[in-house]
């Protein structure tokens, strides 16, 4: 038979494996919370995705003045 203080110790060192694994959980947590490593990638696709959004409407606003270029430039290769 297990004699209490055996039990008690197991109980003890098991309460104590639980704290440090929680611990040590909450640390890890609050440091990939706090951390800023992806920031710069993130910013980053933001801004391409804002200089897409320039460059599209860029094009559809200069759409006929594009195809107008366009247009003389092929001619003017045409003729050559």
């Amino acid at each position: 038979m297990i004699g209490m203080g055996k039990v008690k110790a197991a109980v003890d060192s098991a309460v104590c494996r639980s704290r440090r694994a929680y611990a040590w959980a909450t640390t890890r947590t609050h440091e990939l919370v706090r951390s800023t490593k992806g920031q710069g990638t993130t910013e980053y696709a933001i801004l391409v995705g804002v200089l897409v959004v320039i460059a599209i409407l860029a094009i559809m606003v200069f759409r006929p003045k594009l195809q107008e270029l366009w247009n003389a430039i092929a001619e003017g290769i045409n003729g050559l």
